[in-house]
């Protein structure tokens, strides 16, 4: 075991006997007595005083439930969205939805969980969300995935503040460092500890080791839609060399200079290649009939934006239903106030005068936010990305990124 509690050394020793997937996973953890309420950073558990005046079962409970926050990164992934949502990220919502899946998973189980406890079906009853029974929550659910539903909505948001208010909830997890999607050595290692810890839960017949099948926070989402948009409008808008009559190749030069020095026959004329002279256009569409929601639009924008910095890139916003109602032209400043553009709700949607304002521009790539529940013009020339808010039958042409929940 790496570190000392005198405060929970007894708690630890039981921890051995009634579940051994969490007992190995437990020695990996650092342990210590703390100050304040009981709580996780990191890799570290520290006991507060009042760890003391639980009963044994509720004391394993605590135990058990801090040791799954250190071996599911909790802290570190609780910082990569933090980095993802930037000044919209709150720390309780993330706590909710860890502490409710990690509490169904200890229930199942078959142990005590220290009361009041937050349970992810619970949480999902009260967040509006589907919650057929807590076997099933725990399948769909990723911590990652759960934070990101609570956080989509101000006023759900909200509510679910105050629900965890009403509960007793407490934030128990410090922030961590941003784990790089899941690909950090800590992270391969901690992946490697949890598969070991869960074949010896299984062949012991006792504890998380027979849930280990079910739980979808063991393998969370590697890699955030995010990321696959970055490297799509990476490729798309960076500058490349073509074909330029203006300059010759350097084949060509060396060609001419031998043809010259040796009397031989003069090469045809080969062109070089040149960067573009012109900076490369991003449209971006976006369907306001759609159901495509504030804190998606926010997260798109905040990486077109980026992306568009970074290449120099055009960026031209087309906002529309049966037509494109608003047309604005994103340079450094103009990505201010985007949420205060007028946008109208309640139409339909027609994609075919977006795609014939967009094809004026001569894009680089035009992305989409929608959610395809329309019939779609013929094929056009420029490439495209369909950003939808859930999963859609696959469109004949463009690519589909799921944004948001997924």
């Amino acid at each position: 075991m790496s570190g000392h509690s005198a405060r929970a050394a007894r708690a630890l020793a039981h921890l051995g006997e009634v579940d051994p997937a969490l007992a190995v996973l437990a020695l990996w953890c650092h342990h210590r007595d703390g100050e304040e309420e009981t709580r996780t950073d990191g890799d570290t558990i520290s006991y507060g005083p009042g760890f003391a005046a639980l009963g044994l079962p509720e004391q394993v409970g605590l135990v058990a439930h801090h040791v799954l926050h250190v071996a599911l990164r909790h802290s570190d992934r609780q910082a990569r969205l933090a980095q993802r949502l930037g000044a919209g990220f709150d720390a309780s919502l993330f706590g909710l939805a860890a502490d409710g899946i990690i509490n169904d998973v200890l229930i199942l189980a078959g142990h005590a969980v220290p009361r009041p406890a937050v349970l992810v079906t619970e949480l999902l009853v009260e967040a509006g969300l589907p919650a057929p029974s807590a076997v099933a929550a725990l399948e769909r659910w990723d911590t990652d995935r759960l934070a990101m539903a609570l956080h989509a909505d101000p006023q759900r948001a909200e509510r679910l503040r105050e629900w965890g208010a009403t509960k007793g909830f407490a934030v128990d997890l410090g922030l961590g460092e941003p784990d790089d999607n899941g690909e950090t050595q800590k992270s391969v290692d901690w992946r490697s500890q949890i598969l070991r810890a869960l074949e010896a839960g299984r062949k012991a017949g006792s504890g998380i080791g027979r849930l280990g099948a079910i739980l979808a926070d063991l393998a969370p989402s590697a890699v955030p839609w995010e990321v696959v948009l970055r490297g799509l409008l990476a490729r798309a808008l960076s500058a490349r060399p073509h074909l330029s009559w203006r300059r010759p190749s350097g084949a060509w030069i060396a060609q001419m200079d031998h043809a010259e020095a040796h009397g031989g026959p003069m090469p045809a004329f080969q062109p070089g290649r040149t960067r573009m002279d012109t900076r490369p256009r991003l449209v971006v569409g976006m369907d306001t009939s759609s159901s495509v929601d504030a804190q998606m639009l926010r997260l798109f924008v905040a990486e077109a934006e980026g992306i568009a910095r970074r290449t120099g890139a055009e960026v031209h916003l087309m906002v529309f239903d049966t037509a494109v109602f608003l047309e604005k032209r994103l340079d450094p400043l103009g990505w201010r106030g985007l949420a205060l553009l007028p946008t109208r709700r309640g139409g339909g949607t027609d994609y075919a005068d977006l795609f014939e304002k967009a094809a004026k521009l001569q894009p680089a790539m035009v992305v989409v936010l929608t959610d395809l529940e329309a019939a779609l013009p013929p094929r056009p020339g420029f490439p495209m990305i369909w950003a939808v808010p859930g999963k859609v039958t696959p469109p004949p042409y463009g690519r589909v990124l799921v944004i948001g929940d997924g």
